[in-house]
């Protein structure tokens, strides 16, 4: 696959590059498509990919409203 490269103005700078569209045009295909819990054998996986995937309720450490980095 070939990627397309501009170059734009930025505010504050000058030229850049830019990355243009890096995705394969058209839909998914197959029976399978969006089916990951039939991708992922065990249940520590499945587990793993539902953490990443919701990493707001299972983080410890990130900052939202809820929490502050410093406190007030």
């Amino acid at each position: 696959m070939e990627y397309q490269v501009e170059k734009v103005k930025a505010p504050g700078r000058d030229a850049v590059e830019l990355l243009g569209p890096t995705y394969e045009e058209g839909q998914p295909e197959g029976e399978e498509v969006g089916k990951w819990r039939q991708k992922l054998s065990s249940r520590e996986e499945k587990l793993k990919y539902l953490e990443t995937g919701e990493r707001y309720w299972y983080s410890d450490d990130w900052f939202g409203s809820e929490k502050r980095k410093n406190p007030a």
